[in-house]
Parts: structure tokens; sequence; C-alpha cells
């Protein structure tokens, strides 16, 4: 069953998301896949499989457990887990925006 958790503002300390890039809303999917729809209303699907299968994913090797990824939140409009793994949310709006999918694994910077 997918998750969805949306923010218009950061509760916590009380500052709005208001540059493009930031991510305003996150469904989680089957599969270690994000919906994902930032400020600007860019959206897409950040696919996550081959990196948390990955020998070399490091901190998001945890993710693999479907419990801690289904835990995906926004903080200060950028994708965040419990165990501090996140995503720039910069780089993710630039590969959703051009490509409206964003295989992480495939265009991690070296």
């Amino acid at each position: 069953m997918p998750i969805e958790i949306t923010t218009e503002e950061d509760s916590a300390f009380g500052v709005k998301a208001v540059a493009s890039w930031r991510v305003r809303a996150v469904n989680v999917l089957p599969g270690y896949l994000l919906s994902i729809t930032c400020n600007d209303g860019t959206s897409g699907i950040v696919d996550m499989s081959a990196l948390v299968n990955s020998a070399c994913a490091g901190i998001f090797a945890a993710l693999k457990n479907v419990q801690l990824f289904q835990q995906a939140n926004i903080e200060l409009g950028a994708l965040t887990w419990p165990n501090g793994a996140d995503l720039d949310p910069m780089w993710m709006h630039e590969e959703v925006s051009k490509n409206k999918t964003w295989p992480l694994f495939n265009s991690a910077k070296p």
C-alpha cells in the first residue's frame, strides 16, 4: 500500500520551502520507488531499487529494509530517512524535470 507524505512548511522550524527544487510530496511505492512532486509542480519517479541492492550502497543499504524505506520523510524540502540517509533535492529536481524518472544508481556521481 503506497504511503504519501506532504508538506508545505517544516513544522519543526516554521520555515516555508519556496525553492522550486524542494520536494512538496512523496508517495512511497513498491519496488523501492518514490513518486515525488516539487514546489513548482515538477513530478516524477525516483527509482532507488538498484542503489539499495548495490554492494556499494553505503548508508542507503539499510533502506533495503522495506519498513525503513517506507519511512521516507520530507525535511526542509529534502527526502530523508530515520537512519540519516537523504537525497539532494536540487539534483533530484534536475533529473526528474529532464527525464520524469531518476534511476538513482545509474546516475550516481563518482
